[in-house]
């Protein structure tokens, strides 16, 4: 009998488990097939076609040799270290300064978003106007009102990338001091009233309560914001086109440089390449944070 059953239920057990091809299935695979499509021509196929031009050992010794690559990458890393962490770093103590619930402040909080929320081309060629050293509003002014010659913004390479690195910071500091703005605001403020009848200073409680509380935040938004600017495109190449002499070009920058310019597909490839031993650790590291494994 004990058998018998046993054979009666692996018989029935796959009637049960296997769900009916209904018409909503056919509909939704229907409906898939465009986003397949989409994906496939535009991720899928770009990505292979990328790595498969990449292959070629010929391409990074050749880009090794190339003393613009090597400028590139020493460019590339100061925008990274300085953009990325005074980026940050300011917005941490700018979402301090907005979280006030003074009127006035939270009128000029609308005001400093704006950066962020304009259009990045219109922008950024405003300021590479504002910084020409011969007709720019900037050493305008300088002159007007003080009898002083401007610099040459935008001839200097030092200048001209320190300005790319700076009009970064202007373009998306908003963004990430509205991200800490959120993590604070997140913060019980039974937390800061039990510091505060403990005598603790402001500086205690950042140090005891706040930072604590956003250190992780703070952190992974350090990490997404070096991704992004890794990627950034417009804020040198618009404002300085990777000149003065192939001077101030980033990897993002360096790689269009390659590949449309000099009509050299495969250099241009492998610069891009070259970003990935920077690139996959950061994008791992970020998402067992956002799986919620940190330790």
């Amino acid at each position: 009998m004990a058998a018998h059953a046993e054979k009666t239920a692996a018989a029935v057990a796959p009637e049960r488990n296997a769900a009916p091809w209904t018409p909503e299935l056919t509909w939704g695979a229907i409906l898939l097939i465009p986003y397949i499509t989409v994906f496939f021509l535009f991720v899928v196929w770009p990505v292979g076609y990328g790595v498969w031009l990449g292959r070629d050992p010929d391409s990074y010794r050749r880009l090794l040799a190339d003393p613009v690559y090597l400028r590139t990458v020493w460019n590339t890393a100061a925008f990274l270290g300085i953009g990325v962490n005074l980026k940050l770093f300011l917005a941490l103590i700018l979402s301090a300064y907005f979280m006030s619930q003074r009127p006035w402040i939270r009128w000029l909080s609308i005001l400093f978003i704006l950066p962020w929320a304009v259009p990045s081309i219109p922008t950024i060629l405003s300021f590479r106007w504002m910084l020409n050293s011969e007709w720019g509003m900037l050493n305008g002014m300088l002159w007007d009102f003080f009898r002083i010659e401007g610099p040459y913004w935008l001839v200097d390479p030092k200048l001209a990338l320190s300005s790319a690195i700076a009009v970064h910071i202007w373009k998306y500091l908003p963004f990430w001091t509205l991200i800490l703005m959120a993590g604070r605001s997140a913060i019980p403020t039974d937390y800061y009233e039990a510091a505060r009848i403990d005598g603790a200073s402001r500086m205690q409680m950042f140090a005891y309560v706040t930072w604590p509380q956003i250190r992780n935040l703070y952190v992974t938004s350090t990490l997404l914001s070096t991704i992004w600017t890794l990627g950034d495109f417009n804020s040198i190449y618009l404002l300085t086109g990777g000149g003065p002499n192939e001077l101030t070009h980033v990897l993002a920058t360096l790689g269009v440089r390659y590949a449309f310019r000099l009509q050299e597909l495969d250099m241009g490839v492998a610069t891009v390449m070259t970003a990935l031993p920077i690139l996959v650790p950061l994008v791992f590291i970020l998402i067992r944070r956002l799986g919620g494994r940190v330790e």
